[in-house]
């Protein structure tokens, strides 16, 4: 059986990559497809990160997962982490698209994300999952779970840059119409 296709988006921090990824579900969308998941976005006050939030891309249902002032165990960057955030809002989501909707949302794998083993084991099973995907990580980062996708034949591997930014969600909208 093949597989649906799977469009793993790379890019060095600070990018765009969730930008990007937003144009592209507003492109699919408008063909009709309907997109489930979570996205990653960060946390400014006063011009300055301090921490990110999780959003259920369906509910726009959202949660602080990482915060320079949060206390936690779970110390990365700086960040405290906070993984039942990330279980209920992100990995819930990732479960409801797979469930209910046309293509599933991961961004991102990074290395907060991946202390959840929760998380860690629902995108596998999304991976697994006869439904499109996309996924967005680090260019840098070589966690378990990227280096996993990073083997896989279903996964398609783009970078995004500086040079394709505008033209890159045209390219992961093209490789999707024949799937959707």
């Amino acid at each position: 059986m093949v597989k649906s296709l799977k469009v793993g988006i790379s890019g060095v921090i600070g990018i765009g990559k969730t930008d990007t990824l937003k144009r592209i579900i507003d492109m699919l969308s408008e063909e009709g497809v309907s997109v489930g998941g979570m996205i990653t976005e960060p946390i400014l006050e006063d011009n300055r990160q301090m921490g990110f939030q999780v959003m259920n891309w369906k509910t726009k249902e959202k949660a602080v997962f990482a915060h320079l002032n949060l206390d936690s165990s779970i110390r990365i960057k700086g960040y405290g982490v906070d993984l039942d955030a990330l279980n209920q809002v992100g990995v819930r989501a990732i479960e409801d698209a797979i469930r209910n909707e046309d293509l599933i949302l991961v961004d991102e794998i990074g290395k907060m994300e991946v202390e959840s083993e929760e998380f860690n084991n629902m995108v596998k099973i999304a991976l697994d999952v006869n439904k499109p995907m996309i996924l967005t990580f680090n260019k840098k980062s070589r966690n378990p779970l990227l280096q996993d996708v990073r083997r896989r034949d279903d996964v398609r591997m783009l970078e995004l840059t500086d040079v394709n930014r505008d033209l890159l969600p045209y390219k992961v909208v093209d490789l999707f119409k024949e799937e959707i």
